[in-house]
């Protein structure tokens, strides 16, 4: 049966002579037996166990939690559901990396876009980019509601014309606006917009928002704090309210 010295070992393990001593003095892997001269030997059993701690390291288990393992009577059910919960924990942490690198690419994309670079403006891109999944909620909610009531509409409006019989377009009509005026509300009460003057979050009255001018993504008003007026972002504001 093939014996190992301390640095043999270490060479086939791929970690320093320092590493294996430092296993030795914490009772991890003992050598198998010590030479004539006192030296450090480790058997095929040793060197598979050497293994199996270098790789449980590498997962970033501590050395404690793996000596204890070793010495338990039947260490491969523990091992088991320990790189089970390393498996979910590096998962998340892979999907947290993965969310940051698309904030940073976004932020990427979006300071392209601005024509007066400043510190405000990074601030500015950074609310938007926190609350832009709460504004897709919103939209997604204002979606849901908006695709059934056109659905009523163009529906009791073929039914009428067919047949005749208007009152259900009547009625279809009296839950299209009370739908309609429930989406304007839900949307005032969970949105705010930002100034690019001042870079003031606010939100403007009622009636001055559902007049106003607007694209996708902004809309023409005047900032609360500073009066400028012209295109301001939108942005969440549901906690503003």
């Amino acid at each position: 049966m093939s014996k190992y010295t301390t640095g043999e070992i270490a060479k086939l393990c791929g970690i320093t002579v320092r590493t294996v001593q430092y296993y030795d003095s914490r009772d991890i892997l003992v050598p198998s037996e010590l030479s004539e001269g006192g030296r450090r030997l480790y058997s095929e059993e040793d060197l598979k166990r050497m293994k199996i701690v270098c790789f449980l390291r590498e997962l970033d288990l501590p050395i404690n939690t793996i000596g204890q393992l070793l010495r338990e009577e039947h260490p491969e059910d523990v091992i088991d559901l320990l790189l089970e919960q390393q498996e979910q924990s590096l998962r998340a942490e892979i999907g947290e990396r993965r969310e940051k690198l698309e904030k940073l690419e976004r932020l990427q994309r979006e300071l392209k876009s601005v024509e007066h670079f400043s510190v405000e403006s990074i601030g500015d891109i950074a609310h938007v980019m926190e609350n832009k999944k709460k504004l897709r909620r919103i939209h997604g909610t204002m979606l849901g509601v908006g695709i059934p009531l056109d659905i009523i509409e163009w529906a009791t409006l073929a039914y009428a014309i067919a047949t005749g019989i208007w009152w259900p377009f009547v009625v279809g009509l009296v839950i299209i606006i009370a739908g309609a005026a429930w989406m304007v509300n839900y949307y005032y009460k969970n949105v705010a917009y930002i100034c690019p003057q001042c870079h003031t979050v606010f939100k403007p009255r009622f009636w001055e928002m559902f007049w106003a001018g607007h694209t996708p993504t902004t809309r023409k008003l005047t900032c609360c704090a500073c009066g400028h007026k012209g295109f301001c972002v939108e942005t969440y504001g549901g906690d503003r309210s």
